[in-house]
């Protein structure tokens, strides 16, 4: 089969490699319909994501239909009706791969399985503990063939996929599979309350869907910081968000002053280690992490902290692998912020937000700005990256 495997810092291509057969009786395969790149995806082409290795096939935002189903893949045990999993069957995947067994499952964490990831050893040594692996995202989160791919393997396949319509186009509900559950779940993490601000930084797709889900949980007010137009745009459209471009204006300060000297109640970071800055904030993060001294940008997280109102509430749903430095964490101690953060735990939310789309309640396809056959995808790596031709979101064609 044909999939995308990275190659090195800025390089992914396109080559024949195995097709994936069934491993464990809980096996699925899928033959994938659309398979997108997610912003996070970004990190990996960018070489900032540690253990990944020349040849890896990426990507974990899919749907597709089911080929081949394992012995043990019997009845489906989430969402409300049990189901049995057949080939031909249409299906979205969620990107945290979980066993549905262990304690953290049990409690809907699924992101913190502690069966999925069977490279857990070297996550512990850099993080103390065991995650869930996900699928394409370096061998420290399990080493699983990602979804850029014409098929994949679907462990845990009872717990990890969600049956969807014939009927819809893959847009309208490919974006269950990752980008609105990471989204949904950041606005949930705000423990939002009738009349809160909640400040988004990052207008991607992630971000777009935390700013409807924020306003969905009672937010009065969403107000977006990005520095793209086509991005802000999108954000006044479609999520109905107040925004700021931080290349115009210091963003703290704009906050500020929107919120009568308040701050915003919650604050999103949907943006994570490549967050950019400006002037010698952003020369000091963009050095330190190419010089290998810093792993992360925490710009973002830096402005959240001193952005947001006292006593206010940070959900970091951007992804961050390593070390951060030179953090105000005077001003979160003494303000008394709250911190919630995480991988998003897809399969608690997946058959609810399905259930808003079905409903007609929430039509995430609007993020789309570009389809490409699976061929293309070094391109649409390219453009996503570099921001060219207004890309906000790359759909892959296998």
């Amino acid at each position: 089969m044909k999939a995308v495997c990275w190659q090195s810092a800025n390089e992914v291509r396109v080559e024949t490699v195995p097709d994936p057969t069934i491993l464990n009786p809980r096996d699925a395969i899928i033959k994938i319909t659309s398979t997108a790149i997610c912003g996070s995806d970004l990190h990996i082409y960018g070489g900032y994501i540690p253990t990944v290795q020349k040849g890896d096939i990426i990507g974990h935002e899919f749907m597709g239909e089911v080929v081949e189903v394992g012995s043990g893949v019997n009845n489906l045990k989430i969402g409300v009706d049990a189901k049995r999993l057949l080939p031909g069957d249409r299906v979205v995947v969620p990107s945290t791969i979980g066993c549905g067994h262990c304690n953290y499952c049990q409690r809907d964490m699924w992101s913190l399985c502690d069966n999925s990831n069977t490279k857990g050893w070297m996550e512990e040594k850099l993080y103390g503990n065991i995650t869930s692996a996900i699928y394409g995202y370096s061998h420290l989160l399990g080493g699983y063939a990602g979804a850029q791919a014409e098929y994949i393997r679907v462990p845990f396949a009872d717990v990890g996929v969600v049956k969807v319509p014939p009927d819809l186009p893959d847009e309208m509900l490919l974006f269950i599979s990752d980008a609105i559950p990471t989204g949904y779940m950041g606005a949930e993490l705000c423990d939002i309350q009738p009349g809160d601000t909640v400040a988004v930084w990052g207008c991607g797709a992630v971000g777009q869907f935390a700013m409807i889900s924020a306003y969905m949980m009672g937010a009065e007010r969403v107000i977006a910081i990005d520095r793209f137009p086509e991005r802000l745009e999108m954000a006044r459209k479609f999520a109905k968000a107040e925004t700021i471009n931080y290349e115009d204006v210091d963003a703290g300060e704009a906050l500020k002053e929107m919120t009568g000297g308040r701050g915003p109640d919650a604050c999103i970071d949907a943006v994570g280690l490549e967050a950019h800055g400006v002037g010698l904030e952003d020369f000091y993060d963009q050095t330190k992490q190419k010089l290998r001294l810093e792993t992360d940008r925490p710009h973002v997280l830096r402005q959240m902290m001193v952005a947001a109102r006292k006593g206010g509430t940070l959900s970091i749903m951007g992804v961050y692998g390593g070390f951060v430095d030179k953090m105000p964490f005077g001003a979160a101690i003494n303000k008394g912020l709250t911190f919630r953060m995480g991988q998003m735990h897809g399969q608690k939310y997946m058959h609810l937000l399905l259930n808003l789309i079905l409903d007609g309640k929430l039509d995430p396809s609007f993020v789309v700005t570009h389809q490409l056959p699976l061929e293309q995808a070094p391109y649409g790596y390219e453009i996503f990256q570099q921001k060219k031709d207004n890309c906000i979101k790359v759909v892959l064609k296998p």
